[in-house]
């Protein structure tokens, strides 16, 4: 049995303000630890509850904030950026029986911890089919496609409850209740490592490969912006159109092409934000 578990930051324990997670800033280095012992409390998880083999595919930002030297040595982890699927790279060899979705949070433009939609700001909400996404959302849309369960989530309490809509049967832990968008009550690390380790070791009965259905899509995905210049630079991405005020849309077959336009949109996107006035 392999588990392959995405590993985001902004959900963490402990973890509640920008300066918390981006790289170089005041509170990072030691958040990396949190971040860490998270990723391990799943991993032991995991392995107790019968895995053979566990990658982490370290999936915040520029992917490089965990710390190798302090994982689980049983482990594995996929770390840099550039992969074909991003946040759940590996998912598409056919060797994986589950993923988890660990230190994950709401989407843009939604209430949550650090809530955001790829983009740190400048995106004020996605949409699949008219239902709003979170990364999770449409992330497990992507494994969905290659027959894995979505099996383990932990975030905030708006996460949990987030994940009850595209993974039901998924075992949750909140690390955090949010307060705000920058606050939280936070449960200490030694309690969340051991509710995560508890639930990672249930979720493994959950993974079980199954026949992905055929022909889900197509797939029609709206982006809203905070401003307008940031919508027309999204349409140089060919197949995005303008469908609003601040707002493109596309249509793919597969989530496999959707989680990579959306991909290419959010790079160009991110390119054409002014430093002040975004």
């Amino acid at each position: 049995m392999k588990i392959l578990i995405s590993a985001d930051m902004e959900g963490v324990t402990g973890v509640t303000c920008p300066a918390d997670v981006l790289p170089g800033a005041s509170q990072w280095e030691r958040c990396r630890h949190l971040f860490t012992s998270d990723v391990n409390a799943a991993i032991a998880g995991f392995f107790d509850g019968g895995a053979d083999e566990v990658l982490v595919n370290e999936a915040h930002w520029g992917m490089r904030n965990l710390l190798l030297e302090k994982l689980d040595e049983r482990a594995q982890m996929l770390t840099g950026k550039h992969k074909s699927l991003s946040m759940v790279e590996g998912v598409q060899h056919g060797d994986v029986d589950g993923v988890a979705f660990v230190g994950y949070h709401t989407g843009a433009g939604t209430p949550g911890v650090l809530a955001h939609t790829y983009l740190a700001n400048s995106i004020t909400g996605v949409w699949v089919g008219g239902a709003r996404a979170s990364e999770g959302l449409l992330n497990s849309l992507v494994v969905a496609e290659y027959g894995v369960p979505v099996v383990l989530v932990t975030g905030d309490d708006l996460t949990c409850a987030d994940a009850k809509g595209y993974a039901p049967r998924a075992r949750s832990v909140a690390v955090k209740d949010c307060v705000s968008r920058y606050a939280a009550v936070c449960r200490p690390p030694a309690r969340t490592a051991a509710d995560i380790s508890a639930a990672a070791k249930e979720a493994t009965a959950l993974a079980v490969r199954y026949e992905p259905a055929a022909d889900t899509g197509p797939f029609t995905v709206d982006i809203e912006f905070d401003a307008d210049h940031l919508a027309g630079a999204a349409t140089v991405v060919p197949g995005v159109v303008p469908s609003g005020e601040r707002r493109v849309s596309y249509t793919t077959a597969t989530m496999y092409d959707g989680i990579r336009c959306f991909k290419a949109v959010t790079t160009v996107v991110s390119s054409a934000v002014e430093e002040q006035y975004g």
